[in-house]
């Protein structure tokens, strides 16, 4: 890429066009066609069998719990349902398809034409849905430093997938990662999907064009291979886009091609010219009956949707009085919105526990890379420690020490309390005593105060605080303060 190209300048030429298809792993417990688990990280090419890796004489029988996954998600995606459809063999050779060919669907998907909403600029866009079909998943090629060997690991060989293929209705980086993330958090509220991109069962190939402002017809795209988090997501894009134009402002053409997302390097690399439609020899799967799909079938799926994020955001604003902000964090994670709910219904003010949550608790399951699931404690220790500020207890600042603590061990805060002398000190005549030490040592800080440098409040508060231990009641420190120094 041309270092020299002003991309931020060239970008107000061009439009940019991307379309993400986002491969879900299904959270069946057998694979897609056989009774082999799916469990990750096993010894490799332990979990196959004749069906999975494709020996002679074998059928295929169809899992019906992948498919009630992925019509679940259709619904939830405001897609159609198709009442028939059916499997179609994709062709190709390569190492990991032991069959060399993939049982998947082409003319005939099982969910097509829907949408799902996310925010950009404080604005609800609508991104569609073209369709979202099922097939099975490959093995994985795994390349070490032994020689010139490579080896094979088909335990993941048939694992029910789902690809969500999107229109091209994403015009950033920005908007494609806010997209994935909308959907990653459908199919976690769902539970038809972990989500877990680090282990591949969440997973995207990003088609990415330019074209001049004002030009309908789209670009010549690349595709971007198997990106595995919002992070490369927006990496990658941000990336292939100032390639692109690059390559446009230079005289050149951009080729239809697939690409890899390099992460080390920061880089796109051509991988090999895209394939059409037509190259993979689709044909309607021989072994496999069609899917029909009644309506009574689709109402009894449907009554199993549960409230999804957008709902509980809205309901969170009106029921507990929420910012939007808060409500859309809290929203994020199924797990996390539980666990708020069970707060609040254990007696916490809803503002108050969002505060915490979003402040001091998500701090600590980031900085450990925890779910909320893995707490040592529960909702009611929670509303205990809060009752503690509440009753003056422990102040605000105290409290910070107790929770920290109550995370790491799961003890009660009354009891983390009591084992650190942390009650709040709310004696006056103790807090006077303090406060006239501090200003009796800190006597020209007073006479710069007294002549207008009001900033010194905070160093007084802070050295009586530091006296004290940090128990003094907040309240009662500054109301004495200001009383001695005349404010």
């Amino acid at each position: 890429m041309k270092s020299g190209v002003d991309t931020g300048a060239i970008m107000k030429k061009y439009e940019v066009v991307i379309g993400l298809e986002v491969h879900a792993q299904l959270l069946t417990e057998t694979k897609m066609f056989c009774r082999c688990s799916t469990k990750f990280g096993s010894e490799p090419n332990s979990q196959t069998c004749p069906v999975c890796i494709g020996m002679p004489g074998v059928l295929p029988v169809m899992n019906r719990k992948a498919v009630e996954y992925a019509i679940l998600t259709g619904l939830a995606t405001n897609c159609r349902i198709a009442p028939y459809s059916r499997f179609a063999r994709k062709n190709y050779f390569y190492p990991d398809l032991p069959k060399n060919y993939q049982i998947s669907q082409y003319e005939l998907p099982l969910c097509e034409n829907g949408f799902v909403e996310i925010v950009v600029d404080d604005e609800v866009k609508r991104i569609g849905i073209t369709r979202i079909h099922m097939e099975e998943d490959a093995g994985k090629n795994i390349h070490e430093e032994r020689g010139d060997h490579s080896f094979v690991d088909l335990n993941r060989t048939g694992v029910p997938l789902m690809e969500i293929v999107s229109e091209p209705d994403l015009r950033s980086p920005g908007e494609a990662s806010e997209y994935m993330k909308k959907l990653r958090a459908i199919l976690r509220y769902l539970g038809v999907c972990d989500g877990n991109m680090e282990q591949g069962s969440l997973r995207c190939d990003a088609n990415v064009s330019i074209r001049p402002v004002g030009q309908n017809e789209f670009g010549t795209r690349a595709e971007l291979k198997n990106i595995n988090s919002f992070k490369f997501v927006e990496k990658a894009l941000e990336y292939e886009i100032k390639r692109q134009v690059s390559v446009i402002e230079d005289g050149g053409r951009i080729i239809q091609e697939t690409r890899l997302w390099d992460s080390a390097a920061g880089v796109t690399r051509s991988m090999r010219s895209k394939e059409e439609a037509h190259d993979y020899r689709y044909f309607p799967e021989p072994d496999l009956p069609p899917i029909l799909v009644s309506q009574e079938w689709i109402d009894e799926i449907k009554a199993k949707l549960p409230e999804l994020p957008d709902e509980k955001r809205k309901r969170f604003i009106g029921q507990h009085s929420l910012p939007e902000y808060d409500a859309e964090l809290l929203t994020s994670e199924k797990a996390i919105a539980d666990w708020y709910e069970r707060v609040v219904e254990a007696g916490g003010q809803p503002k108050v526990v969002a505060n915490w949550m979003m402040g001091d608790l998500m701090r600590l399951l980031n900085e450990e890379n925890k779910s909320v699931d893995a707490l040592l404690f529960g909702p009611a220790q929670m509303v205990g420690m809060l009752k503690l500020i509440d009753d003056d207890t422990i102040s605000g600042k105290i409290a910070k020490t107790v929770f920290e603590e109550m995370y790491r061990t799961g003890k009660n805060a009354g009891d983390i309390v009591k084992e650190k002398g942390l009650v709040q000190i709310s004696d006056t005549s103790e807090i006077e005593m303090a406060v006239d030490d501090v200003l009796a040592k800190s006597a020209s800080e007073v006479e710069r105060f007294k002549a207008g440098d009001e900033k010194l409040m905070g160093f007084f508060v802070g050295q009586v605080m530091k006296a004290t231990k940090g128990k003094a009641n907040p309240k009662m420190l500054n109301d004495l303060l200001k009383e001695k120094l005349g404010k």
